[in-house]
């Protein structure tokens, strides 16, 4: 089974958030599809978590690496199409880059952010309950 998974998701696995071991569970024996502008977006929130002084440059490293790990289809998607949806919802482009990446590969998603799996739902995507 192919899965969408959003940064949320693969933050929380990579730096062992509480969610992890369910995550991790429930992709187990799927492929994970996500649009390009995944590795921006991981690369985004470790810059934001040194920023904050969450992490120090060598764990933010060693996390791109783990992420770089991870076995992904990297998918392309319709950029207009996903700007029609990050007008339409009032959403990040990430988020709807997502999005456009379940829809258009008619998959479930996996995302911590509830505001997203809302806006999933109202697009007919299947959100996947972590």
């Amino acid at each position: 089974m192919k899965i969408a998974v959003d940064t949320s998701a693969i933050i929380a696995v990579i730096a062992d958030e509480p969610e992890r071991a369910k995550l991790i569970e429930l992709t187990k024996n799927s492929s994970i599809v996500v649009p390009p502008s995944i590795k921006w977006e991981v690369g985004n929130a470790f810059s934001a978590m040194m920023k904050r002084s969450r992490v120090e440059l060598e764990q933010a490293i060693e996390a791109i690496k783990i992420y770089q790990e991870i076995s992904m289809e990297v998918v392309e998607i319709d950029l207009t199409d996903a700007m029609r949806l990050a007008g339409k919802y009032n959403i990040y482009a990430y988020d709807a880059y997502i999005l456009q990446c379940a829809i258009e590969n008619q998959v479930p998603l996996i995302t911590l952010d509830k505001e997203l799996a809302i806006v999933a739902q109202k697009e007919g995507v299947q959100v996947i309950e972590v």
